[in-house]
Parts: C-alpha cells; structure tokens; sequence
C-alpha cells in the first residue's frame, strides 16, 4: 500500500469548535499519524502521514470538519513521506 504525508490547512470558523480533538478522533480510526494544531491566523494546520485510502476519507471528513465548524477552504499540499509519526497528536 502506498503512503503519503499531507499538509492540510483548513479556514474558516474552526477554532472553539473542537476541530482538533474530532480531528485526532478521526485520524486515530483511520490509522493516520502526525498532528492538528491551531494557527495564528485562526485556521487549523494538520500534517497527517498514513495509507493514501486513509488519507483521502480524512480529507473528505476535513472539508467537512465537526458539527459545529465552519470550512471555507481546505488547502492540500502532499510533503515527502518520513514516517517520524508514531501517533495523532493535538498541539497547543
């Protein structure tokens, strides 16, 4: 199976929704690793490492968010594949 890392960035009303615990939630069902942080600006950076198939569902789930996000945009850039995740993390 072919693995991917993917930086995704996604706007909108997303912050003091839970996006990032959802996010972890989601990521840990598909076996995805890597991590959700906020951003300054009020967007929401994941880097997420795992099967392409997992990925392309966490990505829909993305462009989607949580019950009570809001997304905008979702930006995608695909990054080399290190495979340095262990787990899906949230950082502060």
């Amino acid at each position: 199976m072919a693995k991917q890392c993917l930086r995704i960035i996604i706007a909108g009303e997303v912050q003091g929704v839970s996006f990032r615990y959802y996010a972890r939630q989601q990521a840990k069902a598909l076996g995805i690793t890597g991590f959700v942080q906020n951003s300054p600006d009020g967007s929401v950076e994941i880097v997420a490492e795992g099967e392409t198939k997992a990925l392309q569902k966490f990505l829909a789930w993305c462009k989607k968010g949580p019950p009570k996000a809001i997304v905008n945009k979702v930006r995608v850039t695909e990054k080399p594949f290190q495979g340095i995740f262990s787990t899906f993390i949230m950082r502060t």
